[in-house]
């Protein structure tokens, strides 16, 4: 008898139901199955069955919804009415209290928490990305024109004449814009990471406004063998943003009924660096003036969109110095890359 057929024997020898059994039941015996059948069954405990269940409808209570959730961001449940509607609402409580952004007060270029945030936006009209495979680039549109097919339909375009009246690139620079910032007539908190206005350090390790400013050309120009940088910030202060406005104005091809925020948003940075994928919470769709150097942007359609914009993929787009690039950021995945050898600088705002 082998080894685990003996402590199987002796367990059951040793049971209490074989020793309650009379000595003409164990006479009857012919085989093993009988006397397992003459044996008193313990009882099974009923906890692991409980638990199980407890875990099983634990389950379905956090799965289902979260997993209804996913499908309808991602296109496939769209048509369900009530789970479109807890999708949305789902979205806007994640993001007005969770993440505490505010729709209606406040906008942000990039998500704090992108990679979650993404995931509970709302969903995109995937009319966006239907059928375009590369940026369009134009000049001399009318307003008309340009209101028809790119204002609000956020099919992406680069304006290529869009800055001819303007003299921002010839007076724009790393030292002049530093000139205008650290102005101390104008007093302006560049101290703090933020001060009143947003401040995007992107990967670098720039925590203010004032920490950019106070490079030197040759650290700004790499000049000196420094790591490539890249920052944006709003331009909230009116005084700064009367002193830039002097050298460009509202984009000639807006619609004339639109208003431009009074905001704008400036983007500077060496060559070999960008912005990270992102999509925005702005609200509104924006355009973006190249008045320095080169930039490549790098467009995808969001992931709801993926079966509809099969054919769209990623699209590459470079803006060359005074061209316009309109983009509705909140709508569009994008990422921007500075290219050639001169610093880039961007400025651009949003419109209704």
């Amino acid at each position: 008898m082998g080894e685990v057929a003996t402590k199987k024997f002796l367990a059951i020898f040793q049971s209490s139901g074989f020793q309650s059994l009379e000595a003409e039941d164990l006479a009857s015996l012919k085989s093993y199955s009988e006397l397992m059948k003459l044996l008193p069954q313990q009882k099974s405990s009923r906890l692991g069955l409980i638990l199980c269940a407890i875990l099983a409808i634990g389950l379905l209570v956090i799965v289902v919804p979260v997993a209804s959730l996913v499908l309808v961001h991602h296109g496939y449940l769209s048509d369900v009415q009530i789970l479109g509607s807890f999708h949305k609402e789902t979205a806007r409580w994640f993001m007005e209290e969770y993440v505490d952004l505010g729709f209606e007060e406040e906008s942000c270029l990039m998500e704090t928490i992108e990679s979650v945030e993404s995931l509970f936006r709302p969903p995109v009209d995937c009319s966006v990305c239907q059928n375009i495979t590369e940026v369009q680039r134009v000049s001399n549109i009318s307003r008309e024109e340009f209101e028809e097919k790119f204002a609000y339909s956020g099919t992406p375009v680069v304006i290529t004449d869009g800055m001819n009246d303007w003299t921002a690139q010839e007076t724009y620079s790393f030292e002049y814009l530093k000139g205008v910032y650290f102005n101390e007539s104008l007093g302006l908190p560049l101290d703090s990471p933020q001060g009143d206005c947003q401040f995007f350090p992107y990967r670098t390790k720039f925590s203010s406004l004032k920490q950019v400013f106070e490079m030197s050309s040759k650290r700004a120009r790499l000049e000196d063998g420094s790591t490539p940088w890249y920052v944006g910030w709003s331009n909230c202060h009116s005084l700064i943003a009367n002193t830039l406005r002097q050298h460009y104005s509202q984009p000639y091809f807006l619609p004339p009924e639109s208003e431009a925020s009074r905001t704008d948003w400036i983007f500077m940075g060496s060559p070999g660096y960008g912005a990270p994928i992102h999509i925005d919470n702005v609200g509104f769709p924006s355009w973006q003036a190249q008045i320095k150097g080169t930039k490549r942007w790098t467009l995808e359609p969001p992931p709801e969109c993926y079966m509809e914009c099969w054919d769209t993929g990623s699209i590459e787009v470079v803006v060359h110095p005074g061209e316009i690039i309109v983009l509705d950021t909140d709508r569009w995945f994008h990422q921007t890359l500075i290219e050639g050898d001169d610093m880039s600088i961007t400025i651009g705002s949003e419109y209704d």
